[in-house]
């Protein structure tokens, strides 16, 4: 899946770099509520969220309000995300300009290496999610990120011309 993109700008959000350029775990204002949140770019924006029980959240309600949030000009996806265990996090995903799916697979690599920099998992996880789970491996030796799991037909159709 390549190298993840940490610098601020190039995400791009507007929240201010907090660790070498980076934003992790940052205040992020959503509708009076304060969200901290790590943001990652895979060659498209993520925001990452920790620390809630991701099956009770009301995604169609929260999701548009990150995914069109001031800070993110590009717009951006957005990762709610439960620790299970250091190897193991469940997500929910809001994908910009999709709403919720079933999976992204940006979006579980930027998960891991939010988990990694906010030091809530290692570098190798199960990110669970609606549509199955996916194998996530961040490998320090040269910065890249691999992802494993099932890839299934899901349509077959025909256009004539």
């Amino acid at each position: 899946m390549g190298e993840p993109i940490l610098k601020a700008a190039d995400v791009p959000t507007g929240l201010p770099a907090n660790k070498q350029e980076a934003v992790v775990k940052s205040e992020l204002d959503v509708d009076g509520v304060t969200w901290n949140v790590t943001c990652v770019s895979m060659g498209n924006p993520h925001c990452v969220t920790f620390g809630l029980l991701v099956d009770e959240l009301n995604l169609a309600e929260i999701g548009p309000k990150f995914e069109h949030h001031v800070m993110f000009p590009a717009r951006t996806n957005t990762e709610f995300v439960q620790v299970c265990s250091p190897s193991h996090l469940k997500m929910r995903v809001w994908e910009r300009g999709a709403g919720a799916t079933l999976a992204c697979g940006t979006g579980a690599c930027a998960t891991v290496v939010a988990a990694v920099l906010e030091g809530r998992a290692g570098r190798k996880c199960t990110v669970d999610l609606p549509g199955g789970p996916l194998e996530i491996e961040w490998r320090e030796e040269n910065n890249h990120i691999y992802m494993t799991g099932p890839a299934e037909v899901v349509f077959y159709g025909s256009v004539a011309l």
